[in-house]
């Protein structure tokens, strides 16, 4: 939250953003073997890394309830009936730089009711909001991103293509908001705000930090921030050239259904990334005519649509990570896919024992992670079954190893993507999914 922002004004980022390089009219999936990364910094504004994820949903505070018991996450703040919100209930999460935002609409009052629009979020509407949880059910509605300034990268989005979803807000104290449409019913969020000069809020103005909390790192499991959030759509190439096109977005990574099916399913992929490829958006579709409907196809029936399929949270330790929340499952926590069989673990010494120690390996295999490497580091990872009513969203609890680098300042940093996204992981991860698919089938025909 304190990196420096810099400066530039919209004018500027227009003139950056019509000399971008990248140019994905002649988009063409080829596939994980044929691809060559490549990071040509291509971004149409400064994106300084991710900011919130905002779920909407029924009752705030509960759902936040849940979410902070399953993975650790404390309540940092609220903008809500006790801080004079009369529209809505927003409860925020925080561990370490990973924030989550659950918001739930009150019900309508008398248009006499006034209320500061600094208490509440100015993009938020109480119908849609209604209107995404019968259509969603639990979703999530923003994945917001921290740019140098809201309003330029809205004007350069929109004049690139983007579809406008809320105009630049400001919000006080030197923050702003605005929002493009992203896919399906989510918006991409952009927002800025100084990096110093006076006291600003933990999060925005109008939401009020939790007082006399507990210190967050005694109840923390360990996450540590949002490392890629997911989206389903039903036609990638079309997604891909809309998002690439306003944003400026590289591709990061891709993969297709030769890379990553199984006998049953398959899907397609490709990663965008900002410049410092610290944003990473991967973006799925369906892949038809397979002995099975591809579970792509699945998410967007269930979800009515074009949604966040999972996000992936980062953690220095993804042993301890799961070891906490595999505590709390038989509680109310998160539940996770069943377990590889343990002839994926007999060549796990091959893959990764310069990397991990004999302890870990014999752990990953009783805690059911997923190890993965490409030509940069290795890659851990394991994944919740839906969080929701629905076969829909999830969670990927991950930890990178390797991909040490420093800045021009000599700090040491991780490049993004360190070990891939589990291309190898993906045909075990499909069969968990397959097999709890099957399962909630055969509970239907039996009804």
């Amino acid at each position: 939250m304190g990196q420096a922002i810099p400066e530039e004004s919209e004018a500027a980022a227009k003139k950056n953003g019509d000399s971008a390089a990248g140019d994905v009219e002649d988009f063409k999936l080829v596939g994980y073997s044929k691809f060559l990364r490549a990071n040509p910094r291509t971004d149409r504004f400064p994106v300084l890394g991710f900011h919130h994820i905002e779920f909407w949903c029924g009752d705030a505070i509960n759902t936040a309830g849940r979410f902070s018991f399953a993975l650790g996450m404390p309540v940092a703040a609220r903008s809500d009936l006790s801080t004079g919100n009369l529209f809505h209930s927003s409860i925020l999460l925080r561990s370490s730089s990973l924030q989550f935002l659950f918001t739930a609409p009150y019900s309508d009052y008398p248009s006499s009711q006034t209320q500061s629009p600094k208490s509440l979020i100015p993009s938020f509407d109480s119908a849609a909001a209604r209107r995404f949880s019968a259509d969603h059910g639990l979703g999530v509605r923003a994945i917001a991103v921290r740019v140098a300034d809201a309003a330029a990268a809205f004007h350069v989005s929109v004049s690139h293509g983007a579809r406008p979803a809320f105009p630049p807000a400001e919000l006080g104290l030197g923050f702003a908001l605005s929002e493009v449409e992203l896919y399906g019913d989510v918006v991409l969020r952009y927002v800025s705000y100084p990096s110093s000069g006076c006291v600003l809020p933990s999060f925005l103005p109008g939401f009020e930090d939790v007082a006399d909390r507990p210190d967050p790192t005694d109840l923390s499991y360990g996450i540590q921030r949002l490392d890629h959030a997911v989206g389903n759509v039903a036609d990638l190439t079309t997604a891909v050239k809309y998002v690439a096109g306003f944003t400026g977005f590289h591709e990061f990574a891709e993969f297709t259904a030769e890379d990553v099916g199984t006998e049953e399913s398959g899907l397609n992929s490709v990663v965008l990334a900002n410049n410092e490829e610290t944003v990473l958006i991967p973006m799925n579709e369906p892949v038809h005519g397979t002995k099975r409907r591809s579970q792509i196809q699945t998410y967007l029936d269930h979800n009515g649509g074009a949604g966040v399929q999972h996000l992936a949270l980062s953690t220095g330790d993804v042993l301890r990570t799961l070891r906490e929340m595999r505590a709390r499952s038989p509680m109310g926590g998160f539940e996770f896919m069943p377990s590889p069989p343990p002839t994926y673990y007999a060549n796990l010494r091959r893959r990764a024992g310069d990397v991990l120690t004999e302890q870990q390996m014999k752990e990953c295999e009783e805690l059911g992670v997923l190890v993965d490497r490409d030509d940069q580091g290795v890659l851990l990872q394991i994944f919740t079954k839906p969080v929701g009513d629905r076969p829909t969203i999830f969670i990927e609890i991950i930890q990178r190893i390797g991909c040490m680098v420093k800045d021009e300042e000599g700090r040491e940093y991780q490049k993004g993507g360190c070990g891939g996204f589990g291309k190898g992981n993906f045909s075990e991860l499909f069969k968990s999914i397959e097999e709890y698919e099957k399962s909630l089938e055969a509970k239907l025909q039996t009804a």
